[in-house]
């Protein structure tokens, strides 16, 4: 939880706080909109380079940024190792080959590298790099004599207890496609990341409200669903906040949410979930009474003290995303 960044205001003076906030949350779908018609690879991991430099523009520490990535990491991997088996060519051929084996030896070694995993996790403070190494170790058990390619191939003293073979090929499309949905997934995170984290919640519901505004024709609550958003955004950190300070006190009383059999990881979550659940309803009660002696009512107009303004930088910034929408689109027609 503690690498949880979504929803936190950092303070700046770069030029992306002086955006209009209507023009960031506006820019923000724009970009998504943008890399699902970026058409390959190259072109992606371009988009992620300039991505990148624009962060390190906005002088807002990358490492922060990157470091909420850790809370996806299986879901990209998961998505890395699905593309590379499913994904073939019937008109190239593989542009490598492991011949995987399993067998009574890969099975007890398999299951004493999990024992060993489960056992020294606790003490490690790089648990993602642990896990990555045990994936790798797990890989390197069932690729059979990884060697002979090299010249300095040898039998495995496991090949006469070996149940099955098999080849794991890899296509130059699976390699392709998974390196661009991975690109992809990352530049989502990183675009609605830069959103929240330079924009402070009430100019995310005063933007909303302003661009969905339209929606006030059909008689839909704009500045009620707007709200809501924003109070949404606003309330992850702070329940952040209050689950880390329960799970210090559960553990200064003993409680390990790390280890444990399984009847002993639902007490854990039991014994969380209830304090978070009573908090929840403390901070909102809290936020009701706040909200109604500053006169606050539920569908009234509203005045603000600070009117939003489009300034050059705004117009500049949407000129730049929409030279980008016009070299793709060009780039997707065969121009270049």
């Amino acid at each position: 939880m503690n690498n949880i960044t979504f929803g936190q205001y950092i303070p700046g003076k770069s030029w992306i706080y002086k955006l209009d906030p209507r023009s960031k949350i506006f820019f923000t779908i724009l970009l998504i909109i943008l890399i699902f018609i970026i058409p390959n690879l190259l072109l992606m991991s371009i988009a992620l380079g300039v991505f990148l430099l624009i962060i390190i523009s906005t002088r807002i520490n990358i490492f922060k940024i990157l470091k909420s990535l850790k809370g996806i990491i299986f879901l990209l991997l998961f998505t890395v190792i699905l593309q590379l088996v499913y994904t073939k060519s019937e008109i190239n051929g593989p542009i490598y080959t492991f011949n995987m084996q399993i067998g009574l030896y890969q099975l007890l070694i398999m299951i004493s590298l999990i024992v060993i995993y489960f056992l020294i996790k606790k003490y490690i403070k790089l648990k993602l790099l642990l896990f990555l190494l045990l994936i790798f170790l797990l890989f390197c058990v069932l690729w059979q004599n990884p060697f002979k390619d090299t010249g300095y191939g040898f039998s495995w003293p496991f090949d006469s207890m070996s149940w099955a073979n098999f080849d794991f090929d890899i296509y130059e499309e699976g390699l392709n496609k998974s390196g661009f949905i991975f690109i992809r997934i990352i530049l989502m995170i990183l675009i609605t990341q830069m959103l929240t984290l330079t924009t402070m919640s009430m100019d995310i519901n005063n933007g909303l409200e302003w661009l969905l505004s339209p929606l006030k024709v059909f008689k839909i609550p704009v500045g009620v669903f707007a709200m809501l958003i924003s109070l949404t955004l606003r309330f992850i950190p702070t329940l952040m906040h209050e689950s880390r300070k329960i799970m210090n006190a559960q553990a200064s009383r003993g409680v390990d949410f790390n280890d444990g059999h399984l009847k002993d990881k639902v007490n854990q979550i039991i014994s969380l979930l209830i304090p978070m659940f009573v908090i929840s309803f403390k901070r909102a009660d809290e936020l009701s009474d706040a909200m109604e002696s500053r006169g606050y009512v539920i569908g009234e107009k509203r005045t603000k003290i600070d009117e939003l303004k489009f300034k050059f930088l705004d117009y500049f910034s949407l000129f730049v995303i929409i030279s980008f929408y016009v070299i793709i689109i060009l780039y997707n027609v065969g121009v270049f």
